[in-house]
């Protein structure tokens, strides 16, 4: 596996976002196309079919918000566990300092430079996309959903 960076570090699940989210969008898309208001029956077919539509195209997206909010949740409490070994102090503290973005992004920094870098977020209010670039010491996510 490629050795992971800021450069590389963002993933794409091509059955999720190359597949099936397109193919749902696409029969959305083809269904409003479709909609034949001619008849009170076809206007109710066409309702039906619309409603089924928008809820298959609704399902791939629930799939992935529900595993990204578990994910961050799994990730919430590593870093509880990293700053605590770390520090052996709490890090309930500093995380209601922070946003749940940036405390994501500063999962990725080593052990040597992460309190130094979380301090610097706070005082500085850097945005995950400043706090992944000033990272020197990146420590890939591998199983990253």
């Amino acid at each position: 596996m490629k050795t992971q960076n800021y450069q590389n570090h963002a993933r794409i699940y091509p059955f999720h976002h190359l597949i099936i989210t397109p193919l749902t969008l696409i029969f959305l898309g083809w269904t409003v196309y479709r909609l034949n208001f001619s008849t009170a029956e076809a206007i109710w077919d066409s309702v039906y079919v619309m409603l089924g539509a928008v809820i298959l195209a609704m399902l791939p997206l629930l799939a992935r918000i529900y595993a990204l909010k578990t994910q961050n949740r799994i990730i919430l409490m590593e870093m509880r566990l990293r700053y605590f070994h770390l520090t052996g102090e709490p890090f309930y503290p500093k995380e209601k300092l922070l946003r749940m973005g940036q405390i994501i992004a500063l999962r990725f920094a080593g052990d040597e430079e992460l309190l130094p870098l979380i301090e610097k977020t706070i005082k500085e209010k850097l945005s995950p996309k400043d706090i992944k670039q000033r990272i020197q010491d990146w420590q890939g996510d591998y199983r990253r959903v």
